[in-house]
């Protein structure tokens, strides 16, 4: 459960030094009127309003340190670096002047940051880098980033650089995986997950390659067109109300530069239904294009502000 009272977060934290939780509706009472507001007021823009929506959880809960990851690209709220920028600048400057150590990187969502969407999906890619199968990549390159900066700025690494190598040695030597597996079972998940979390995951009904119909270079992926057909499977919630179905989704989605001969799978589709699939089929390729010419290889890691 990622419902947890005060107290036993607080336990958490200090048997396995870490703990994934939701906020609960004490924390900034007033951010969820806000948010009703914006959306009659048709103010949902707003810079201020995004700012103060996104820092008053955090800073609520009394933080020491923060690092902000701020998404830019077709998969991301902000589609240009320099709104990005304008949206970090403002959520560092902010932070800091209410005593929270806070810096922000500006980092690419041109696609998704692994090759997976959907939430049982997504935490067997979290596992496969958790447990060494995946040694390298893009969700790893921003966490031990995003790692690096926190630890350099709790005093814990002496710089950036060092601060990111001591997130892949945590990685690399299983350290990571082990307080994984500590919190799971301490919010009373699995105690053997680490282990074989793969019998933990639900697995869809209809799971189908989606080949592409002509040869080419992978030049550019709608990464909010593959959310919302994720959304469509039945894998997010149009309202609130909407009931999850964890195992849909699409994996194995080819990367950004890819060379990719015809017939060669694009990626996979999990539905419920075969006519689900056939639906995110047709919603995939529309949000993959592929050219004749490769497209120039994109920075990850864009910026860095505070």
């Amino acid at each position: 459960s990622t419902h947890l009272s005060p107290e036993r977060l607080t336990d958490v934290v200090q048997r396995t030094g870490c703990a994934i939780v939701s906020a609960s509706a004490d924390i900034a009472p007033a951010d969820k009127r806000l948010y009703a507001v914006r959306d009659v007021t048709a103010t949902v823009d707003s810079l201020d309003l995004i700012t103060a929506s996104i820092l008053s959880k955090k800073l609520a809960a009394g933080l020491d340190g923060l690092v902000l990851d701020v998404k830019v690209g077709s998969g991301a709220f902000m589609k240009d670096v320099e709104a990005a920028r304008g949206l970090a600048d403002a959520l560092v400057k902010t932070a800091n002047a209410a005593g929270c150590k806070t810096t922000a990187l500006i980092t690419d969502m041109n696609q998704p940051l692994a090759p997976s969407l959907g939430n049982a999906l997504e935490i067997n890619e979290v596992m496969r880098v958790l447990t060494g199968q995946v040694k390298k990549g893009a969700l790893i390159e921003v966490c031990a980033s995003l790692g690096g900066v926190l630890l350099t700025n709790a005093g814990l690494a002496t710089d950036v650089q060092a601060g990111a190598d001591a997130i892949i040695q945590a990685l690399a030597d299983g350290r990571a995986a082990e307080r994984f597996g500590a919190m799971i079972a301490a919010m009373g998940g699995p105690v053997q997950f680490v282990e074989s979390w793969w019998r933990f995951l639900p697995e869809a009904t209809v799971i189908r390659e989606i080949p592409a119909l002509q040869s080419g270079h992978i030049t550019a992926i709608d990464g909010e067109a593959l959310g919302f057909t994720v959304v469509n499977l039945g894998g997010g919630r149009r309202v609130e109300t909407d009931k999850l179905n964890l195992a849909v989704g699409l994996s194995d989605v080819a990367r950004l530069g890819t060379k990719v001969q015809r017939g060669q799978p694009l990626a996979v589709v999990h539905a419920a239904r075969a006519v689900d699939a056939d639906r995110a089929e047709t919603a995939l390729r529309a949000a993959i294009t592929i050219t004749d010419k490769a497209a120039p290889k994109s920075d990850l890691i864009l910026d860095r502000i505070g």
